[in-house]
């Protein structure tokens, strides 16, 4: 791909436009609202383009003939230049998402480490940390599996998040996750490190060439015990479905039918198949899926200190800032983009 792919956005905007005029575009209004926000997205990135392009050539003559003394045609060209570099911005921004995948959207996975309730809680401050952050950027959020803790928090959760380039944003918070604070369950008060794991799989859908076999799963139901309100706990409408070759595990309650369970299951049966079909296939694209790591200390990519002082640090870029709350109220744009562009200046360095 080149540093700006004019072509491809042009072919984007291109298919989502012949897409939108067909009569039937709005029967399926989900898969319609991915089409429109990639065509918006899509748009805004080519006219930022050409608009910095024809901007900058225009500038380019004026200033060869200014004369120093119109004062009017500095303000003039002063305002034009504040504008482009807005767009300039934007655009150095678009460039960073320029992976296969980057613009699907993704299902956020969030275990704890070990700890028992301590880290299960940590898990839970996840889970509302990347909520409020999809909230911010107006992403879609979907919870499709909870299971609660024994005391507090959560054993593992699987969220759908929607929206333009939402795997792109995310792929670079796979990983190890470490807290250390004075633990609320200690009657001690004492300093407490715990751990949790978080995983990011892209949405494959049609671009995922895995076929699944039925004889290699196996498909269990029951009573959903997460928080998708008292009509689903009535019948065993959740699903889990286990891939008995690989071991992979997935598991569907939102629904009250079954069926619509079991069918949102093979979505991420499929999607986490084609993850790891990526990776055994060519291992120059373990940047999509991300390096595994036990959820255990010296393994984490993130460190939050909420005592004795306030830090939160990122072990890969070195990204830090001690507004603890702020980035577990959804602040992360900071670690975010300072990944993604440690991640673009090793990819130009390693070309």
């Amino acid at each position: 791909m080149t540093p700006f792919d004019q072509e491809r956005l042009e072919t984007i905007v291109r298919e989502a436009e012949e897409a939108q005029s067909d009569p039937s575009f709005w029967d399926d209004q989900k898969a319609a609202l991915e089409v429109v926000n990639r065509y918006k997205a899509a748009k805004g990135t080519l006219e930022d383009y050409l608009d910095v392009k024809r901007g900058s050539a225009e500038l380019s003559e004026i200033l060869a003939t200014l004369d120093p003394d119109d004062s009017e045609m500095l303000e003039l060209i002063e305002s034009e230049e504040k504008e482009l570099s807005e767009k300039v911005e934007r655009l150095r921004t678009a460039l960073l998402f320029r992976g296969e995948y980057d613009s699907l959207n993704c299902t956020l996975e969030i275990h704890p480490g070990a700890g028992g309730t301590e880290a299960q809680d940590w898990a839970d401050m996840l889970l509302r940390m990347y909520s409020r952050w999809a909230e911010k950027h107006g992403f879609s959020w979907q919870v499709l599996s909870y299971e609660p803790g024994e005391e507090a928090g959560l054993k593992s959760v699987s969220v759908k998040v929607s929206g333009y380039n939402a795997y792109g944003m995310l792929r670079g918070e796979k990983g190890v996750h470490r807290l250390v604070r004075i633990s609320p369950f200690d009657s001690s008060a004492r300093r407490h490190t715990s751990f949790a794991s978080v995983n990011v799989v892209p949405e494959f859908g049609k671009v995922s060439d895995v076929v699944i076999d039925p004889k290699d799963l196996r498909v269990d139901t029951f009573r959903s015990g997460g928080a998708g309100g008292q009509n689903v706990n009535k019948v065993s409408s959740a699903v889990r479905i286990t891939h008995i070759p690989t071991g992979i595990v997935v598991q569907c309650e939102i629904e009250r039918s079954q069926v619509m369970n079991k069918a949102t299951c093979m979505e991420m049966l499929s999607d986490r198949l084609m993850q790891r079909k990526i990776e055994e296939r060519d291992q120059k694209l373990r940047s999509i899926v991300g390096e595994q790591k036990n959820i255990e200390w010296g393994s984490q990519i993130r460190s939050y200190v909420f005592c004795p002082y306030t830090l939160v640090k990122d072990n890969r870029t070195s990204h830090e800032t001690s507004d603890v709350s702020g980035v577990m109220d959804g602040d992360l744009d900071g670690f975010i983009y300072s990944y993604l562009e440690k991640e673009s200046k090793d990819a130009s360095s390693k070309a």
